[in-house]
């Protein structure tokens, strides 16, 4: 009967800890009216100027967003920023009676497979939240909506309407990612700090990612043993371009359908992983060289990037 007593001390200590992380948690929590359905939620960024972070497919209008706070206040917002590829938006509050909390961050690279976690989400005026445990962990990645993020945190969470753009904090209620069901095909994923760091100071300054492309479509490839030796290449696996976009830079550039890409900007390209990776932000309306092999040989390409609108 001792034990049964200490085992239920402990879960109810565990059960108060947890609590009080999503009482914490929830002062930086808000509501996201910007869609015809359900409102969903969003962070109070940790930067001065009354920053409001969410996630971008919730924000179907630019206008008549109406955000309510953790303490009941309804304050308007505009867009800052919004990046469809990494399903990220920024928000600025209108001047309020008071300064809403800002979220507490929690320090990058301290969460770990097997940590408790909680989703915490302000569809309505009150705070929800679930309970589960980060599940995996990993570096960049090619999201479903077509961008690069510097890692994601999964965790077994269930995410109710409204919860995109919410926090999954840890036990001390501290913001571990920003939670989202189209990042990677309706499962729940979350963006870490560091990676929505990032993003958001960048839509801050700029208003958008910027986002590299040459216009073709394109897929990995064998490169037979003879042809590898001839060429003096280590690499087994290049990407076939099996089309070309008409007026795209790949195009212009004189892009072929058969070139098997091998090197953009001096990477090796194996996968299209490898092709978005070398199409950094800073490529866009930068001339830089494609290699390619037609016809059994080795040829560089000159090509000057475009800006995915």
């Amino acid at each position: 009967m001792a034990g049964t007593g200490q085992t239920g001390g402990l879960l109810t200590t565990l059960s108060d800890e947890l609590a009080a992380a999503v009482e914490r948690a929830a002062k930086a929590v808000v509501s996201v009216d910007a869609r015809r359905q359900r409102p969903a939620s969003g962070i109070v960024w940790p930067t001065a100027g009354g920053v409001i972070v969410t996630a971008d497919h919730v924000v179907e209008r630019d206008e008549d967003i109406t955000i309510i706070l953790a303490d009941g206040q309804k304050v308007g917002a505009t867009v800052v920023g919004r990046d469809p590829g990494s399903d990220v938006a920024v928000l600025r509050l209108a001047a309020g009676p008071t300064a809403p909390a800002p979220a507490e961050l929690a320090p990058a690279g301290e969460a770990k497979i097997g940590h408790l976690v909680l989703a915490v989400g302000r569809p309505g005026g009150s705070p929800m939240a679930s309970f589960g445990i980060i599940s995996a962990l990993g570096g960049s990645w090619r999201t479903q909506r077509g961008g690069i993020v510097e890692g994601y945190v999964r965790a077994d969470v269930t995410l109710y309407p409204g919860f995109s753009g919410g926090p999954l904090v840890d036990v001390q209620g501290r913001v571990v990612g920003l939670n989202s069901w189209h990042l990677a095909g309706g499962q729940e994923m979350a963006i870490p700090t560091a990676a929505l760091g990032t993003i958001v100071q960048t839509l801050v300054t700029q208003g958008k990612v910027r986002r590299a492309y040459l216009g073709v479509t394109s897929q990995p490839v064998r490169i037979p043993d003879g042809l590898r030796q001839t060429l003096s290449l280590s690499q087994k696996v290049g990407l076939m371009v099996v089309g070309v976009e008409p007026g795209s830079p790949a195009d212009q550039a004189g892009l072929l359908l058969g070139d098997v890409l091998i090197d953009v900007a001096g990477q090796t390209i194996a996968d299209v992983d490898d092709l978005q990776a070398a199409l950094g932000p800073a490529t866009v309306g930068k001339p830089t060289t494609v290699t390619v092999i037609r016809g059994g040989q080795r040829r560089t390409i000159n090509v000057t990037p475009g800006e995915r609108a």
